[in-house]
């Protein structure tokens, strides 16, 4: 029989791992800014989740593993009747957050949407306040706004400057760690149990990219970070129990995560955890559009009233633009499914010119159907604007620019329409938290009646008493009875 493992003389843990640890049990204390934008994000991330029941490509992943089955005082998920364990909930949050490509936005390096980390979040402070007769923590809204900012902070800050997508890594990877990290410390974890459990979640690898690019793209892409949240949750739970952790799951040679998935390189930290990314975090406010995009499909809409009655005299449509966006959404040939349209810069600019507008049902096979669509695609010349792609890194600006021109056959065109600031961008914040809240009420609605719908924009509004309301109680308000 062999002897049993001595933990007494184990290295010390990556220094990342206790960074994420020391940060996550001790920082209480984020900015005013923050937590403000944490409630527009909250607000928002839910009524992304509730659009999306509207697709029953969606609603199809939805509700527990064995239909038909509850969990008694389970995690609530919003927009449905279904009460799960705290690892289905995430999954079912998670996805429903993510499906339509309308939540929050970060882009640096590696580009991703924090707020797919509620997923995790809101399953399990559901399901710990709705168990505190049984020794769990009761949880307040304002400890759902506190969580929301580590879990950006942890994502959004690993996403400066370490780019996974170039090793062929999806960023979703980003939100495993992240709500790991913040689900463990929710459910009481210790520095340690935290370590741990970020540890085997760094362990995980990373799902790769293929089903975000061609000829692959499909609804994965959708559900991924559902998958990311409930595997965290999964990993949180089993630390809390003491499953052990791994101290050098980055570094170690060969073997660690740095050798086997980086390349060698360490992941870097290009600066201290605060509450940076969510005050700095980009709202998809106009357009259920891939981020890089939306600045050109705003500028297509200020075209749109010149062009709609020209568009059989078009003769090239040239878009200027920043090089990740062409790294992830220049796209030519057939498209396939909504998953492909989505992440077309093209498609989503032939359609802001036919229409005047981009909506999620766009991407439906109907409109795209529409022979004009291909027409202008053909048409289109993608360019790289080098300075467009300089200032898209810049910490000062973080612009993500696009320029759209459209070329007659009788040798006119139109004026080269700029748009470098997208209107969810914290320098068009005062413009944008207005229609933030409009875009909330429009999406609840295609859940619930509108008075319902009402009462639930008065409980933000209320920001004291909302911070105060337990989690449990907040919740309530948002599921359905049938």
């Amino acid at each position: 029989m062999s002897a049993p493992i001595s933990l007494a003389n184990r290295p010390l843990f990556d220094p990342l791992l206790q960074q994420i640890a020391d940060y996550v049990c001790a920082f209480n204390s984020p900015s005013e800014e923050a937590l403000n934008t944490a409630r527009y994000c909250l607000m928002d991330t839910l009524g992304c989740g509730l659009l999306a029941l509207k697709y029953p490509a969606c609603t199809k992943l939805l509700g527990p593993v064995v239909p038909g089955t509850t969990v008694p005082n389970g995690a609530r998920v919003p927009g449905t009747n279904y009460v799960l364990d705290p690892v289905t909930a995430a999954f079912n949050i998670g996805t429903l957050v993510r499906w339509l490509d309308f939540n929050d936005t970060w882009l640096a390096a590696e580009w991703g949407h924090p707020s797919d980390n509620l997923g995790a979040i809101l399953a399990v402070v559901d399901y710990s306040t709705r168990n505190a007769e049984c020794g769990m923590r009761s949880f307040t809204v304002r400890d759902i706004l506190l969580a929301m900012i580590k879990a950006h902070e942890i994502q959004g800050i690993l996403a400066l400057e370490n780019s996974f997508n170039r090793v062929g890594l999806d960023h979703v990877l980003l939100v495993r760690i992240a709500s790991t990290a913040v689900a463990t410390q929710l459910l009481g974890g210790t520095r340690e149990q935290i370590m741990n459990a970020v540890s085997n979640a760094w362990l995980d690898g990373g799902a790769l990219r293929t089903y975000r690019h061609a000829p692959n793209t499909g609804s994965r892409k959708s559900w991924a970070a559902g998958d990311a949240t409930a595997r965290a949750v999964q990993h949180a739970l089993m630390a809390i129990k003491g499953e052990m952790g791994y101290p050098s799951a980055l570094s170690a040679p060969k073997w660690g995560f740095n050798d086997v998935l980086f390349k060698g390189q360490p992941i870097k930290l290009a600066r201290a955890f605060g509450s940076y990314v969510m005050e700095n975090v980009l709202f998809k406010i106009s357009f259920p559009a891939e981020f890089h995009a939306q600045t050109a499909v705003e500028a297509t809409i200020k075209l749109h009233p010149l062009v709609r009655n020209r568009l059989d005299q078009t003769e090239r449509v040239e878009i200027h633009t920043h090089e990740s966006a062409i790294r992830i959404i220049d796209k030519t040939g057939p498209l396939h499914n909504p998953a492909d349209r989505d992440h077309c810069l093209q498609y989503m600019t032939a359609i802001g010119l036919i229409f005047g507008a981009l909506t999620a049902d766009h991407y439906e096979d109907a409109t795209a159907a529409d022979p004009r669509i291909d027409v202008l695609r053909d048409m289109m010349v993608v360019h790289e604007d080098k300075r467009y792609s300089r200032e898209y890194l810049e910490a000062d600006k973080r612009s993500i620019a696009n320029a759209v021109q459209i070329f007659f056959r009788d040798g006119s065109a139109t004026e080269k329409v700029e748009v470098e600031y997208p209107v969810g961008h914290r320098r068009r914040r005062a413009e944008g938290t207005p229609l933030l809240v409009k875009k909330f009420q429009a999406n609840a609605e295609t859940c619930f009646p509108p008075e319902r719908v009402g009462k639930i924009l008065a409980l933000f509004e209320d920001v004291k008493g909302l911070d105060k309301m337990a989690t449990d109680e907040f919740v309530e308000n948002l599921v359905s009875e049938n």
